[in-house]
This record gives structure tokens, C-alpha cells and sequence, in this order.
């Protein structure tokens, strides 16, 4: 009896642990945002976004977005963003991640951007995706604790495919 009782329990902390242990990576499509990507409701990183989305993004129960464009790439309106966000009662926080000289602060700014209760859940994004899923991996590697290995596989299902960003998230990463 007592052995049922065991395998019980064991099989219903399994049942719980399991969505933390195997996050799914869903993928989806949302006008006016280029590679949406998600992991089940704690985030979502995407390239390009316009400001006319910001909308349906607050619609979907993000309750910010971080914003990793510099202001001088090609398509990137910052300005129209922020105020779209404004408009929509959403966070807005945008920490410009150039890859060639990132900002000494970046991590440390966005693992409080991403870790501040009022910004969870989180809509992360760039031009392609790719730094969104680069930084989640810093995330995931310093505050979650997960392997190298696991948070490199899930950021590549988020579509990080820059050798450039794996080695910064390697060289960034703290575990």
C-alpha cells in the first residue's frame, strides 16, 4: 500500500514538473509581427514587429513588451512603439542590443525587465528573432538554472540561428 501510495504521489509531482521541465515551443502567426514564436504563457520572442500590433500582443496577455532594436535599423520604429504600447496599457521597455558593441548593461537591465513581476508575461523582440532568443537564453542559463545545452536547444526552437549570438550567450551566460 505504502508503495502505491509513493508511486502516486511520485507520478502526480511528475505530472506538474513536466510543462517546467519540457517548455514548448509553439509558433504562430500575428499580422504585422515577423517569426512569432512562444513558450507556453511566460514568453514570446519575434523579429520585427510593427506598432500596430502592439495591440493584439496586450490582447494575447503580454503584459509588456521588450523592445531590442536600435533606433537606426532599417524598419525599426521606436517611437511609434512606445506609443502604441502606451495606448494599449502595455510596458514598454527598450534596451538597444547592437551585437557588434553591446552595452556593458544590457543582461544585467534585461534580466530585470524580464524578471519584474509587472512585466510577466513577456513579448521579446528584435528584426528577426534572433537576439530575443539569444537574451531568453541568458535568462534561462542565469535565473532559471537550466544547462548550457537545454537553453541554447530552446532558443534555437525560438530561432536564434546566429553562431555570432550563440558564442555572446555563451560568453554573457552565467550559470
Amino acid at each position: 500500500m505504502k508503495a502505491i501510495k509513493r508511486f502516486a504521489i511520485a507520478f502526480g509531482l511528475a505530472l506538474l514538473l513536466a510543462p517546467a521541465l519540457n517548455a514548448q515551443v509553439t509558433k504562430d502567426t500575428i499580422p504585422g509581427v515577423t517569426n512569432y514564436a512562444h513558450v507556453q504563457t511566460t514568453v514570446a520572442c519575434a523579429g520585427a514587429t510593427s506598432p500596430a500590433s502592439v495591440a493584439q500582443i496586450k490582447q494575447l496577455g503580454y503584459k509588456s513588451v521588450i523592445n531590442l532594436r536600435e533606433a537606426t535599423e532599417q524598419g525599426a520604429d521606436i517611437d511609434g512603439e512606445a506609443a502604441a504600447a502606451k495606448a494599449a496599457g502595455i510596458n514598454f521597455v527598450h534596451l538597444p542590443f547592437n551585437t557588434r558593441m553591446p552595452d556593458p548593461m544590457l543582461v544585467d537591465n534585461f534580466l530585470k525587465a524580464v524578471t519584474n513581476p509587472a512585466n510577466v508575461p513577456a513579448f521579446i523582440h528584435c528584426a528577426s528573432g534572433n537576439r530575443a532568443a539569444a537574451m531568453w537564453a541568458i535568462k534561462r542559463i542565469q535565473v532559471d538554472k537550466w544547462d548550457t545545452d537545454r537553453a541554447l536547444a530552446e532558443a534555437a526552437d525560438l530561432g536564434m540561428t546566429s553562431p555570432a549570438l550563440k558564442t555572446f550567450v555563451l560568453d554573457h551566460a552565467k550559470p
